[in-house]
């Protein structure tokens, strides 16, 4: 079964939005992981303007699960993941004013740089992602970085899965194929939703993970945090 991670960056921006400590990050990671979900996961930028620096080291210890720090590799955030040791550390290119991630990684461009990057979190016994866009071509340049997973861009999959999800689908698939042939984890993110996300786990082979946050939260206002969770896992069950 794919399991579900969840990032809570939005419930930290709706707390910043006015101060304090409410909704608390720490105590939704804290029921997530109650109601089901298999994995928290926190994408901290450098202005703070959601998950901050303090976050990442308040939620550590109460993540029983599967701790995901997703990021930009600046030397910052490399040294901050190096100290928490989460289980997986997801490298995303996305630039400091991004207002969420929009691309992922050209991996023969950017080779020797992931090497080197990659090679210290493994030195550390944290398993490593990278943010992929679904171009089978990179692939091959993704497994010679010494990264275990790649991550599966899907927004473009979520705006065409409206038009005609089997167009919209194919090139996350054949991506799929070819990460399975370098013996690569395939992880996936960005706007999966309840709407599109269990054709998408049905159709991709080898899925291990998704990370899901702004549409989960979204739908939680209506639906409860709990029962949001339980229909998430329920897209994922193959039965």
């Amino acid at each position: 079964m794919t399991k579900l991670s969840v990032n809570i960056n939005k419930i930290a921006t709706l707390r910043n939005a006015r101060g304090g400590e409410t909704p608390s990050v720490t105590e939704a990671a804290i029921k997530i992981q109650e109601f089901g979900g298999q994995g928290i996961t926190i994408h901290p930028r450098p202005d703070e303007r959601h998950i901050t620096r303090k976050d990442v080291y308040d939620l550590k210890p109460l993540v029983t699960t599967e701790f995901n720090i997703e990021g930009n590799p600046h030397r910052p955030f490399i040294d901050m993941v190096l100290e928490v040791k989460p289980e997986q550390v997801t490298l995303v290119p996305d630039a400091d004013d991004a207002i969420t991630s929009n691309a992922g990684w050209d991996t023969k461009k950017h080779l020797d740089f992931l090497k080197e990057i990659i090679a210290e979190f493994k030195n550390a016994g944290i398993r490593t992602s990278i943010f992929l866009d679904p171009t089978p071509e990179l692939v091959e340049y993704a497994a010679k970085t010494g990264a275990e997973r790649i991550e599966l861009y899907t927004e473009a999959y979520a705006k065409n899965y409206p038009i005609n999800k089997e167009q919209a689908i194919k090139p996350y698939y054949d991506t799929a194929v070819v990460a399975a042939d370098f013996g690569l984890g395939l992880n996936a993110g960005h706007d999966l939703s309840l709407e599109n996300l269990k054709y998408f786990a049905d159709t991709i082979p080898n899925l291990l993970e998704v990370s899901i946050g702004h549409a989960l939260v979204s739908e939680a206002l209506y639906m409860g945090l709990e029962n949001t969770v339980q229909a998430y896992l329920k897209r994922l069950a193959k039965w």
